[in-house]
Formats: C-alpha cells, sequence, structure tokens
C-alpha cells in the first residue's frame, strides 16, 4: 500500500510539472512569436499550446487512474491512463500538421525573421525546462511504470529536438539563411508526427492486454520453479494496467498433498514473485500431479 501510495504522489507530481512547464513555454513563445514572425517559433507555440491542452488530459486521467478499484472496476482504473495516452497522440497529430501546413506556406513565400536575439533566448529557456522535465519524467517511469508518463515523457523528448531545431533554424536565419526557418519546420512536424504514432502504438498494446516482456514471463516461471516441491509452472499469462501487472500461472503440485500445503505453495509462489516485481498482482491455480 505503501508503495501505490509513493507511486501515486510521484505520477501526481510528474504531470502537474508538465503542465506548469507547458503554460511557462506558451507564454515565453507567444512573446518570441510575435516579435519575430518566426514559422519555427510559431511551431514551438503551437506544439506547447497542445503540450498545455495534452499535459492538462495527461493530469486528469493520472487522478483518475490512481482511484482505487470499486464494484464497477474490479481491476481498478489504470487503463485510463493508455486512453490519455491516445488522448495526447490526437493533440500531438494536430499539431504536426498545422505546423507543416504552415512550413510548406513559407517555404513558397518566404519571409525575414526578426529579433531573433529573443527568439534565441526562448529556445534556450526551453530547452533547459525541457531537459529537467524529462530527467524527472523517466525517473518517475522507472520507478511506475505509468503509461501515461511515458506518453509524456515521448512527447516532451520530440519537444526536446523541437527546440533545437528552432534554435537552429533561428541562428541559421541570423545569418540569411531564411528557407531554413521553413525546412526546418517541415522536419519537425514529420517528427512529431511520428511521436504520435510510437505514442499511439504503446497505449494500443496496453488497451489490448499485450503480454509483458517475454524475459519478465521467463523470469516469473523460474521463480515460481524455485519454490521447494512445484514440480511445474505453465500456461502464465499477463497484462497491464496502469502501474499493476496482473499474472496468472498454473503449477503441477504433487497429487498427495493436502489442500492447506497446496494453498501454501501458492502462495508461497505469489510472494517470491512480488518480491522481484512488486507491481504484480499475481493469480496462481494448483494442478495435481501423479
Amino acid at each position: 500500500m505503501n508503495l501505490s501510495r509513493e507511486h501515486g504522489r510521484l505520477m501526481r507530481l510528474a504531470s502537474g510539472a508538465a503542465l506548469a512547464t507547458a503554460l511557462v513555454l506558451i507564454a515565453a513563445k507567444a512573446f518570441a512569436w510575435w516579435l519575430s514572425g518566426s514559422v519555427s517559433l510559431l511551431a514551438g507555440l503551437t506544439d506547447s499550446l497542445l503540450d498545455g491542452a495534452a499535459s492538462l488530459l495527461n493530469l486528469i486521467a493520472v487522478n483518475y487512474a490512481l482511484r482505487p478499484a470499486d464494484e464497477d472496476h474490479r481491476y481498478g482504473h489504470g487503463k485510463a491512463e493508455a486512453l490519455a495516452g491516445l488522448g495526447q497522440a490526437v493533440f500531438i497529430a494536430i499539431s504536426a500538421v498545422l505546423v507543416g501546413i504552415r512550413g510548406f506556406e513559407r517555404l513558397q513565400d518566404p519571409q525575414e525573421i526578426t529579433a531573433t536575439g529573443i527568439g534565441v533566448a526562448v529556445m534556450l529557456l526551453s530547452l533547459g525546462m525541457t531537459a529537467l522535465l524529462l530527467v524527472f519524467q523517466r525517473h518517475v517511469v522507472k520507478v511506475t511504470g505509468s503509461t501515461a508518463i511515458r506518453a509524456d515523457s515521448l512527447h516532451y523528448a520530440s519537444d526536446l529536438l523541437l527546440n533545437t531545431s528552432i534554435l537552429a533554424a533561428l541562428l541559421l536565419a541570423a545569418y540569411g539563411w531564411q528557407r531554413a526557418d521553413a525546412l526546418f519546420g517541415i522536419a519537425i512536424a514529420a517528427y512529431i508526427l511520428w511521436s504520435a504514432l510510437t505514442i499511439v502504438r504503446e497505449s494500443a498494446a496496453v488497451l489490448m492486454d499485450k503480454e509483458l516482456p517475454l524475459e519478465i514471463s521467463e523470469r516469473m516461471t523460474q521463480l515460481a520453479l524455485n519454490v521447494p516441491g512445484v514440480l511445474g509452472a505453465h500456461d502464465l499469462r499477463t497484462r497491464m494496467s496502469g502501474t499493476r501487472w496482473f499474472v496468472q500461472l498454473h503449477l503441477d503440485l504433487p497429487a498427495s498433498l493436502s489442500l492447506h500445503e497446496a494453498h501454501d505453495k501458492c502462495v508461497a509462489v505469489e510472494q517470491i514473485i512480488r518480491e522481484e516485481f512488486p507491481r504484480a498482482e499475481v493469480l496462481v491455480h494448483a494442478d495435481p500431479q501423479h
């Protein structure tokens, strides 16, 4: 229970930090774009606006996903995280389309970019804030395995590349390479769209109850076989919902065991798996073997 509370605290903190970062960068990029007219900065502003909407959606979804199981949701509400990931993918895809359209328009009608100094300063601020957020998000993902925070992390990882590209475009434009701004905007749009597809794949895998990685399943089977008296383990099935893993497996036990003894073996297997994988909820079925 303490572990679940700590995971919840980290997830709420990470989703709140993402929303706060997006709001700060929206204000900074809007000011810089208004002064410079850069299509790359517009790309960054558009992306940050959608970041804010996606992060707000993520914050709501994380709080809902952390609600305890109830009579209508006996496995909890964890899949709300995957639904939030799909929602984020929609926001990101819209961002990519808008940026790409604006980039092609500016490619056909290049315009001089002004106030590049302000733009460069804002992009350096964006890089610093995004990098710090990513470090924290990845720590939270490592600890909790949260699908929603992982999707947000992929999102902001693409932002890191986006902001780097915008910075390069502004510096090149300052030396007279005006078309570089539009070309970088188009390239950024393509990468953002690819990030959206990545998030869709990961979220869909959770919603479709994709198995945990093979090495984890094999390790769980080996742990079960390490319990004295267990003759075999088979039909192991796994799935993920939010930060929880749900595991089912069958044990081959001597038919001579009493019901009480067989129950103790099943409990021992559940405990040894949960000791190594604290996020796992394990259900064991005993099969008698003569």
